[in-house]
């Protein structure tokens, strides 16, 4: 009689990924908590070990009609950063096409209003912005997540908008 060998049990790594139905009704949440409270709830200042949110609101890239969304997004000098992720699905987030036709763009934070202007971070500034996004620590923010999308998640940069006299 032939012995068999046990099945050798290979452990696929676990995805990081989470349902997109989950992901949309987080947002969708989150920004609806934001409206009923004001403005109380939903945004935070970042820390060393924790990033903070913003409620973004750029130009629309088809119909020029203000659009809003809340970010995650640390502080770099006088900048803000944010990954252009789109709960790490694949696509770019409306936000960042946005962003691309027309880079001004209004921030608020817990401590006021901002004007600003986006770029993507490239070269050396990308990889030391995506190297503290990850040193946060937390789960957003992981190379393992990056690995789901087909193309490199920008960083985008949003510098204080600096007024040009006429």
């Amino acid at each position: 009689m032939l012995e068999r060998e046990a099945p050798v049990s290979v452990e696929q790594p676990r995805s990081p990924h989470v349902p997109r139905w989950l992901v949309r009704a987080i947002w969708l949440g989150h920004r609806r908590l934001y409206a009923l409270t004001g403005g109380r709830f939903g945004l935070r200042q970042p820390s060393e070990s924790r990033w903070g949110m913003l409620r973004i609101t750029t130009t629309g890239r088809r119909t020029g009609k203000s659009r809003i969304a809340i970010l995650g997004y640390i502080d770099d000098g006088p900048n803000l950063v944010t990954p252009a992720m789109n709960g790490w699905a694949d696509p770019e987030p409306a936000w960042w096409l946005n962003l691309q036709a027309h880079p001004d763009a209004t921030v608020e934070l817990p401590d006021g209003v901002r004007d600003v202007t986006a770029r993507a971070a490239v070269g050396d500034e990308r990889t030391r912005l995506w190297a503290r996004l990850v040193g946060l620590g937390t789960a957003a923010y992981t190379d393992a997540n990056a690995a789901l999308r087909s193309r490199e998640t920008a960083i985008v940069v949003l510098e204080p908008r600096v007024e040009r006299d006429s």
